[in-house]
């Protein structure tokens, strides 16, 4: 039986399984929708425990777990094993999968079976990179019950296309694609949408006229539905040089679970992100 099947709440974290529904719900009331990463058991129950509304069983798990130097050669089975690990720890925040690297880019019949394949393991919704060509890809998904989160701005798996990790949708040509993308995916029955590293005003713009996306952003300002963050980057535990956006919320906080708590904390009350570190 799923861990998301049985009715009623939670003992641990005191709450029920969230849905698209509550999601919205909370959206519409203006409460802030956190989100962090988690790979494995542990990690899912800990963060479900502490507060964290969705989960996001990202391809990120291929430079943080695996030492790859980008997203790229993850596979599709991997993703499935560690999207089961994540469900088995999870007991009520929203489950997302993504989508690896060639595993939807032949079109909807290949993003089909590649996001059965997740839902089996236990996401609840699967999320895939880019605009424009996905369109029908996200139709064909939403038309069959597979709830989608799209992903635009610096989308990792195009790393090569867009010349590095850099900030997208600076200029009025970019900006105005980016705007046509997220209205498409939107229109094709999107529910989510992963928007990162993008100017602050033009991601406020983006949820302002498009209400019917939960548009949740990493480097992308105060001005979304919410915010995502990877979880090794919010312990202070990856190497190398961070974006400014990231705090490290381990500092300071005792223990890897309260630390958690204080992102959740800090997203709610909208004192993360720092709006005076998205001046892109």
């Amino acid at each position: 039986m799923s861990v998301h099947s049985s009715p009623g709440s939670d003992a641990a974290s005191g709450r029920k399984p969230l849905t698209l529904h509550t999601l919205r719900a909370m959206q519409q009331r203006g409460e802030p929708i956190t989100m962090l990463t988690a790979y494995d058991a542990t990690f899912a129950r800990l963060a479900d425990e502490a507060g964290v509304d969705c989960l996001l069983v990202g391809d990120s798990l291929g430079m943080l777990l695996q030492g790859h130097a980008s997203t790229l050669p993850v596979t599709l089975e991997e993703m499935v094993y560690h999207t089961a690990c994540a469900a088995r720890g999870n007991r009520s925040a929203w489950l997302i999968g993504d989508l690896p690297f060639g595993s939807y880019q032949q079109g909807p019949a290949q993003a089909l079976a590649a996001s059965a394949a997740l839902m089996k393991a236990g996401a609840q919704m699967v999320k895939l990179e880019g605009g424009g060509w996905t369109t029908e890809t996200v139709h064909a998904l939403t038309q069959r019950g597979i709830p989608v989160c799209a992903h635009l701005g610096l989308t990792p798996q195009s790393v090569h296309a867009l010349g590095g990790y850099r900030v997208q949708g600076r200029d009025d040509e970019g900006a105005a694609t980016l705007k046509r993308h997220a209205r498409e995916l939107a229109d094709a029955g999107a529910t989510m949408l992963v928007l990162e590293l993008v100017p602050s005003a033009l991601a406020s713009e983006l949820q302002a006229e498009l209400p019917q996306l939960m548009i949740i952003g990493i480097g992308a300002g105060p001005g979304t539905a919410g915010q995502v963050l990877v979880l090794h980057d919010m312990l202070g535990a990856t190497r190398g040089k961070l974006p400014r956006f990231v705090r490290n919320f381990l500092e300071g906080a005792g223990s890897i679970e309260a630390a958690v708590r204080a992102y959740v904390a800090a997203v709610k009350d909208r004192s993360f992100p720092d709006p005076a570190l998205h001046g892109y």
